[in-house]
């Protein structure tokens, strides 16, 4: 791989990077405290085109490449994890499945518009007794005259408090057919649930959505054909683990970099404490530690830009930068000793929200199972 950026890419990357220093990392206390949905970031980052950078043109998007978009993430990231996160759901896990399978006024109506930021989208695949494991989904949908009645509750949907509509993940007839519907939030049949109370991404809201006979017409069945959900979701998740990895550096570079500034500031017997081997030695590991993971985030990135085979590579990714994050965030609130256990510096934060890249796209665990079995391939 040629890890030099384009121009555009820098480009792009440092829009992004003006935006995180001038206008998220100010407020991201402030929105993590209220626990409050970042909307006027988040209509910021729809003007500044990114839900669209990895649609085509011709649907309303940039049409730009996994490594440009993993680059303004990571930027996003830095700034505020819970803006990060409603932005790839935006981007990606909640609109994805609306441009691959949609008609012309799914697009129309709700895919083109999320683009705009004037609609929000999620996707349902986790449930009570669920995560994982895709072949314990329960949720069901009943085949009735003119649609579907879809049955059954899903957890842990981020954006659900937001959302406009909702990717659904679902089991069709005897056969129990895994088959992706799309279910607008003004059907009845619709609840969204109590939200979740986190430890971190406090201003990332999230739910839980039930469904009830909930009537989904057939124009709004995602699938081609009953049962091929699983078919269209591996086509997704590669790129899931990578951009979950890129988030994972946003935080990780934060997190280094006021561990950087108060070792340069704070001292003791005389000296700043930057000048202790000790802390030199934990400042020159976290960077090594994050310059490694972002070299796999990106050349994970590129093989996917490439078409070239990249699950493995992506499992990797995903496992080595949210492990990684979360070193480092534990690091650095070392570095700030019994500060980093004070809400006033945003350490607190990092080492809080980092625990979220841990878990979406895959439990380390799970990582390390698809990474050996694709190793004995």
């Amino acid at each position: 791989m040629n890890f030099e950026l384009t121009d555009d890419q820098k480009a792009i990357r440092d829009v992004f990077a003006r935006l995180c220093d001038e206008k998220i990392a100010p407020q991201a206390a402030a929105l993590d405290e209220a626990h409050a949905f970042p909307k006027e970031l988040f209509g910021q980052l729809a003007d500044l085109g990114f839900f669209g950078i990895r649609y085509p043109e011709s649907a309303g998007g940039t049409g730009l490449d996994l490594v440009t978009f993993c680059l303004a993430l990571a930027e996003v990231a830095r700034g505020s994890l819970s803006l990060a996160g409603a932005a790839a759901m935006q981007s990606l896990m909640g609109t994805k499945f609306l441009h691959m399978l949609g008609n012309e006024d799914i697009i129309g109506r709700l895919f083109k518009p999320a683009l705009r930021g004037d609609k929000i989208g999620a996707i349902c695949m986790t449930e009570p007794n669920a995560g994982s494991d895709l072949d314990s989904l329960a949720t069901s949908a009943k085949k009735v005259e003119g649609g579907y009645a879809l049955s059954g509750q899903k957890t842990w949907v981020t954006n659900a408090p937001v959302a406009d509509f909702f990717t659904v993940f679902a089991r069709v007839g005897p056969e129990k057919k895994l088959t992706i519907f799309l279910v607008e939030r003004t059907f009845p049949g619709v609840t969204v649930g109590r939200p979740i109370h986190k430890m971190g991404v406090w201003a990332l809201p999230t739910s839980e959505v039930a469904f009830e006979e909930c009537f989904i017409p057939d124009s709004h069945r995602l699938s081609s054909e009953e049962g091929d959900a699983e078919q269209h979701l591996r086509k997704l998740l590669a790129e899931i683990r990578i951009v979950t990895g890129a988030m994972a550096l946003g935080v990780g570079r934060a997190a280094l970099a006021e561990a950087t500034r108060y070792a340069g500031e704070r001292k003791q017997f005389g000296k700043t404490i930057n000048r202790y081997q000790a802390i030199q030695f934990k400042l020159a590991e976290m960077a090594t530690e994050l310059e490694a993971a972002a070299h796999l985030v990106m050349y994970a990135a590129w093989l996917k830009d490439s078409g070239k085979p990249h699950h493995k590579e992506a499992a990797m990714a995903k496992l080595f930068a949210s492990e990684t994050g979360a070193k480092v965030c534990d690091q650095a609130a070392r570095v700030f000793a019994s500060y980093g256990f004070a809400m006033e510096y945003p350490v607190q934060r990092y080492l809080r929200d980092i625990r979220f890249t841990l878990i979406g796209g895959g439990t380390s665990e799970i990582l390390k199972l698809i990474i050996a079995k694709e190793l004995s391939k």
